[in-house]
């Protein structure tokens, strides 16, 4: 099976909806803003006031490059990793993309909403919250739009509803990629 990564702007549900697919799919999830803080021991804010956003996407890199060979598992990529073209060739390697959007306005919501926003979450810019998510939304949408096998718009969908249409679309893709054998022995 391949990876399942999951991609998309902050605070569209990779990492809620990655953890409900771990748990239905029973394989491995992995945050790679989880593993870059674990790695240097601060977070994701603490690694940007000290280096920049500089020091972060260099970390951000040696981490994707870590999963290089890592297979059937759920990956969920920090909304700019993937601006990285050698991040997305890493990921492309073994990987089912799926990319959940929402609107700039859920975004905002859902980062204010989110106790981890700010550790995790610094911003982009100095601007308004909501011009910011317009701004990023639109930039790395190409890049999203490209890569996706699938994409969902989570504005307005539950944690489970997001997952079952992803389950589905995981086991049809399995399904379509077996020999007629191996679909009559399974």
């Amino acid at each position: 099976m391949k990876n399942i990564i999951l991609i998309g702007y902050r605070c569209t549900g990779k990492t809620s909806v990655g953890k409900k697919l771990s748990e239905r799919l029973d394989l491995p999830f992995i945050d790679t803003d989880g593993l870059i803080m674990l790695d240097a021991g601060m977070s994701v804010d603490e690694i940007v006031r000290e280096g920049g956003w500089t020091l972060f996407r260099q970390k951000e890199r040696e981490v994707i490059g870590g999963l290089s060979s890592v297979e059937n598992v759920i990956i969920a990529p920090g909304g700019g990793a993937l601006e990285d073209p050698e991040n997305r060739e890493v990921l492309r390697g073994n990987g089912l993309f799926v990319w959940l959007t929402a609107d700039s306005k859920t975004v905002v919501e859902r980062m204010r909403s989110d106790r981890k926003s700010g550790g995790q979450r610094p911003p982009l810019s100095r601007g308004d919250p909501g011009t910011e998510a317009a701004v990023m939304i639109r930039k790395r949408e190409p890049v999203y739009r490209e890569l996706a096998d699938l994409a969902i718009d989570t504005s307005n969908k539950s944690i489970d509803a997001v997952a079952d249409e992803i389950f589905d679309f995981v086991h049809k893709e399995q399904t379509c990629q077996e020999t007629p054998s191996e679909r009559s022995s399974g």
